[in-house]
């Protein structure tokens, strides 16, 4: 049976049971077991609540803000301590408590080593809010024509006396002051509730990507030149500070409104928003409940903050009626940035019906989930919330708005966030930038991929060839199904972008490469004449349209016209070509100059007139070439180098049997599933696995000694409960004493096999390296399981260079030589060394001033 229809007729038959057994006024729980005993003490306690139906959930929702819920199994997990305990029983829940998530919360915060005293105990992924505002303080000094740093407002505590000093709300202005307006603007705010510590991180990161690649990488550049981007980094840092000590801390400070229990001070600001304030059960009146909305709209001076900066920043776009839609042209994207529960959420939050712009609401809520793999849904899908930040946006302002519920865990562990949330939700804020000049209209287009001029750099006159993937299909459909068309047009621009009036571009068409257009995914080119355009760098806008006549979002690459006259400057960067992030790197040219290129990725060199071609010394190198040599004043040169290529210290194709793998039952080889023929490992051998599962496949110890820039690659399919029953990827150190987990997988449908890298500079140079591959599942649906091929750790460092011969020498009587070959060694902790090689056209490996290619530079890309 297909695993979608079979997984929609578990669910349903489950709805059906629930159903009939709600109907009967019976507990969904089966055969109606006794409740189990209280347990004592005051808590807290993490707790299985189970309900009978969906309005016990609202209810609930209205003064205690569910962590997870879970209606095919028809209970939620919440956080009490004896007096909520109390009142969920009194509510009609049966309640479980889950010793180990409680063992968990309870679990005193101890700093790792080398921790000093003002970080966040055991979290030092993670900046406090004093580190957070030195940042951005010292992003705003280093980079003043892209970047302010604004005082918004104030928090409770500075605004009261008598008290703690509080802060000051900031805001990080990201735009190329340089260029005019009016742009389209992004808004994020993150940390709004205290205890979620990967919100406030992710939107940081985010701030210092985007001004260590302007210049560098083109969409970011064009992104900053052309639009504004604004981060409330700390939204609540007064309750901020109390989290950052361990406490599970949700609120505000405040304590003024009748409150007399210091645990459960405090308003819920994103309760306490002004549009449909406390108008249909989704939050509370009692100041000491979790979800309090405070004494009136907007009464704390955090929500006076945002509001008065959001409406100064935005128009209002739509009308005063609950149904008035904002026009289909409307600028702007609004984002609110929780944890947790892997969720992509648009308004409304009060009422079940879709709001207005619903429907393009929800496309690009989808297209947000491709990146993240969160669910899509509207945000009341599990339970109501009124005064909240994102209807208050879309409400007021008509701004397409919306909330990431970011990963598993609200104190969620360093590993996780370096490796599954910041890397997938990277991609999702890009693209919210990108979108905000027309978000409603932008989404339904298809997306211009993988922009590439070939070569990036030439002479003046000299033709290019333009590259690029326009792809219609890029939307999470785990939630309904987005339409998709077919490709109906490509074009490109060149240096001005399409949305320009003051002086329209020309746009210059593309083709589809297999010869037309008739497909939902098209590669596209086009031949660039560069006749008449200046010396330097350019910009090449592309973008396609779909049958539908909807315009996609652009994409851009760059591209050099080279004076060879001049010995002009070539920059580009180095990023990685699973990632897309910048890489750190060596560039050495013979003995004679080594340049570094920084965290960044940048790299700027001189060029001279001349060509090499490396790939004759080094073959098989040639998945990558990289952009300029550095410029020599000698008159005889060498050529001696060395390449630092991708080492493999231990693979696995799972065709030779056992390779000292410790395999706990039912772990095994099969041959049912493989992506390079015939075998895999998988946890469930024969069929769905069992429930109750907590089974490891882990590795042989392996010496890394002398390893750099470990990575883990393998191949996989997984068909699992979602949220419920996960694969979890994890790495030791010693040999196995004690595990981190490096990342993790849930859900059903990934049967199409996919290739995984994930970095684990934890492994560098470690002696006592093991990895291992541990499933586990809960007490309810089972599935196909998990299945690994092709496992593979890589590195490069000192163990992996080998030595080449010298292959060329060169004569020059000028006072500039020929162009050296180069190495590029990468120094990125937790980024695997690429495959490279330099390579100017000609193909021969050697040169002199009689080749034809001598009198100009014919560059490549490094990707």
């Amino acid at each position: 049976m297909n695993r979608r229809v079979r997984t929609v007729l578990l669910s349903f038959a489950a709805l059906l049971f629930l159903g009939s057994l709600w109907g009967a006024g019976i507990p969904a729980t089966a055969q109606n077991p006794p409740p189990p005993a209280p347990p004592t003490g005051e808590g807290p306690w993490v707790v299985r609540a189970y309900y009978t139906d969906r309005q016990m959930v609202d209810d609930l929702a209205a003064w205690l803000e569910p962590w997870e819920v879970h209606p095919d199994k028809g209970y939620l997990v919440v956080a009490v301590d004896r007096e909520g305990y109390s009142r969920l029983l009194a509510a009609g829940f049966r309640l479980e408590v889950d010793p180990q998530r409680t063992e968990e919360l309870t679990r005193p915060r101890e700093p790792l080593p080398g921790q000093g005293p003002d970080t966040i105990p055991g979290y030092p992924c993670y900046r406090t809010v004093e580190e957070t505002y030195a940042t951005a303080q010292a992003i705003a000094a280093a980079h003043p024509t892209l970047a302010t740093w604004t005082d918004i407002g104030d928090s409770w505590e500075k605004v009261t006396p008598g008290g703690n000093a509080g802060y000051d709300l900031m805001v990080l202005k990201l735009t190329n002051a340089a260029v005019p307006g009016p742009k389209p603007k992004l808004f994020i705010m993150a940390a709004i509730h205290a205890r979620e510590y990967t919100t406030a991180e992710l939107i940081t990161r985010f701030a210092e990507y985007l001004v260590e690649n302007y210049d560098v990488d083109p969409d970011v550049t064009w992104l900053l030149d052309y639009h504004e981007i604004h981060l409330l980094l700390q939204s609540n840092p007064d309750g901020r500070k109390k989290a950052e000590a361990g406490q599970l801390w949700r609120k505000n400070t405040d304590n003024d409104d009748g409150c007399t229990n210091p645990n459960y001070w405090g308003t819920d600001l994103n309760r306490n928003y002004p549009f449909q304030w406390g108008c249909c059960g989704g939050s509370s009146g009692d100041p000491c409940d979790e979800t309090y909305r405070g004494p009136s709209p907007a009464s704390e001076p955090e929500t006076q903050a945002v509001v008065n900066y959001v409406q100064a920043q935005f128009p209002d776009q739509r009308g005063p009626g609950l149904g008035d839609p904002a026009p289909a042209d409307a600028m702007g994207v609004f984002m609110d940035i929780h944890s947790y529960s892997r969720l992509v959420l648009w308004p409304w939050g009060f009422t079940s019906t879709p709001a207005p712009n619903g429907t393009a609401l929800q496309t690009l809520g989808r297209k947000f989930a491709y990146f993240n793999g969160y669910e899509p849904e509207q945000a009341i899908g599990l339970y109501a919330t009124d005064g909240t930040t994102d209807d208050f946006a879309y409400g007021e302002l008509g701004l397409a708005a919306y909330t990431f519920e970011l990963g598993t865990a609200f104190f969620q562990d360093c590993g996780a966030f370096e490796n599954t949330i910041l890397p997938d939700n990277l991609p999702a804020l890009l693209y919210a930038a990108k979108a905000s000049r027309t978000p409603y209209l932008t989404p339904a287009g298809p997306d211009a991929l993988n922009v590439a001029a070939i070569p990036a750099g030439v002479a003046p006159g000299q033709p290019v060839q333009l590259t690029a993937t326009v792809d219609d299909t890029r939307y999470n459909n785990s939630n309904g199904t987005e339409p998709t068309q077919n490709i109906a047009a490509a074009e490109y621009y060149v240096d001005v972008p399409p949305w320009i009036t003051t002086t329209p571009p020309v746009p210059l068409p593309m083709v589809a490469a297999d010869g037309s257009f008739d497909e939902e995914v098209e590669e596209v080119v086009a031949t660039v004449d560069t006749t008449g355009l200046s010396a330097g760098r350019h910009i090449l806008f592309v973008r396609g349209q779909d049958v539908n006549g909807n315009w996609g979002a652009v994409s851009a690459a760059f591209l050099y016209l080279l004076d060879p006259n001049v010995s002009p400057a070539i920059e580009g960067f180095v990023r990685d070509a699973s990632t897309n992030l910048p890489l750190a790197a060596t560039v050495t040219a013979s003995t004679f100059q080594t340049n570094t290129i920084p965290a960044n990725g940048y790299y700027h060199m001189l060029v001279i007139s001349g060509t090499y071609d490396m790939s004759a010394a080094a073959p098989g190198f040639a998945t990558a070439t990289a952009t300029g040599v550095v410029a020599h004043n000698y008159q005889t040169v060498q050529q001696d180098f060395y390449l630092s290529p991708i080492c493999e210290m231990f693979a696995d194709d799972v065709e030779a049997g056992n390779l000292g793998w410790t395999a706990q039952s039912p772990w095994a080889i099969t041959t049912e599933a493989s992506h390079s023929p015939t075998h895999s490992w998988t946890d469930s051998p024969g069929g769905n696995y069992a429930n109750n599962r907590n089974i490891s496949l882990t590795s042989p110890v392996l010496d890394l000694s002398g390893y750099e820039d470990v990575s883990l690659s393998f191949w996989h399919i997984y068909d699992m409960e979602t949220d419920y029953d996960y694969g979890y990827v994890e790495y030791s150190t010693n040999g196995g004493g004690s595990w981190t987990q490096a990342a993790a997988y849930t859900g059903y449908d990934h049967v199409t096999w996919k290739q995984e890298t994930i970095p684990l500079p934890a492994l560098d140079g470690q002696a006592n390296a093991r990895i291992r591959f541990r499933f586990y599942s809960d007490s309810s649906l089972t599935a196909d399981g998990w299945h690994l091929d092709d496992i593979a750790l890589t590195g490069g460092g000192p163990a992996c260079i080998t030595p080449l011969a010298p292959t060329a020498e060169f004569t020059s009587n000028s006072p500039v030589v020929l162009g050296s070959p180069a190495v590029f060694t990468n120094q990125t902790v937790g980024t695997a060394p690429m495959d490279y090689f330099w390579d100017f056209g000609d193909g021969l490996g050697t040169s002199t001033q009689s080749d034809p290619e001598y009198t100009y530079l014919a560059a490549g890309t490094f990707t």
